[in-house]
């Protein structure tokens, strides 16, 4: 799936010394929280989306209403010619790459018992959930390193927008867990081969998110987070709250740490007696 970008504050390379982001899935919930961050932190934005230009067209105008530039890139992060396209796009731009943020993911279309669930919806999730974003954060590395040795960029990162769910089982949704446990894992590998090259790499986890992919299952997470406590900090997170940690990792407030996972959960992670 490939497709023309979209400039929506113009066309070519950003202003000089103003850094450039990719945020797929950028879109919508927790991507649009993101790119609306790292604009307000002084971001140019390359916009991925897979199907819903109308979203994509709507968060580049609230980028261009934050001072910012957005360009909108239609891409399936599954596809090996729609990753290249998409990095082949931000350089075109921008002329830069300082930030990857991979947060494209999508969920099962049906959330199947362990003991039922078919290779059909684990393909999917595998291909876009873990496949693509570990392939495109190979073709993103190696156009920081090179842009680096061309003096265009300096300390560029990378960001893996990951999930509780890489080590929280869900016996209904077992292709999703497996997905974001790779995640996690690809987070530590590229932390390791990448930190010769300048480059960190960073996991945010998120926890219980308030978007349309957790809609349907508002009125149970209300009851488990507002009185059963499942969270410390009893509200739910919104995309808002992921796109400040990911602006700490990209205002290089975290320079001394790679390979860190950054719990964005109200506390989730927390062992209480």
């Amino acid at each position: 799936m490939t497709g023309p970008g979209t400039s929506v504050s113009g066309p070519g390379v950003g202003p000089a010394g103003r850094p450039a982001a990719v945020v797929t899935g950028g879109s919508r919930g927790i991507g649009r929280g993101i790119v609306l961050a790292l604009a307000r932190a002084g971001y140019d934005v390359v916009v991925n989306y897979a199907s819903n230009a109308e979203a994509a067209a709507e968060v580049g105008k609230e980028v261009e209403a934050l001072g910012g530039r957005a360009h909108l890139v239609r891409a399936d992060v599954s596809v090996e010619a729609d990753r290249r396209h998409l990095i082949d796009e931000a350089t075109a731009a921008y002329g830069r790459l300082d930030l990857l943020v991979s947060n494209a993911g999508v969920a099962p279309n049906v959330r199947a018992d362990l003991l039922e669930a078919g290779e059909e919806s684990f393909d999917r999730l595998i291909g876009i959930n873990l496949k693509g974003p570990y392939f495109l954060i190979q073709l993103a590395a190696r156009t920081m390193i090179a842009q680096q040795e061309a003096g265009r960029v300096e300390r560029p990162k990378i960001v893996i927008i990951s999930s509780i769910s890489a080590y929280t089982a869900s016996v209904n949704r077992g292709d999703y867990c497996v997905a974001k446990a790779g995640l996690a894992m690809t987070a530590q590998l590229y932390a390791a081969r990448l930190a010769e090259h300048g480059i960190n790499v960073y996991e945010v986890r998120p926890g219980i998110i308030e978007t349309d992919m957790t809609g349907p299952v508002k009125a149970r997470y209300d009851d488990l987070i507002l009185n059963q406590g499942l969270t410390p900090i009893r509200r739910w997170g919104q995309p808002d709250d992921v796109g400040r940690a990911v602006v700490a990792v990209a205002t290089d407030l975290l320079p001394f740490s790679t390979g860190q996972v950054i719990d964005v959960d109200g506390g989730f992670h927390l062992r209480t007696l």
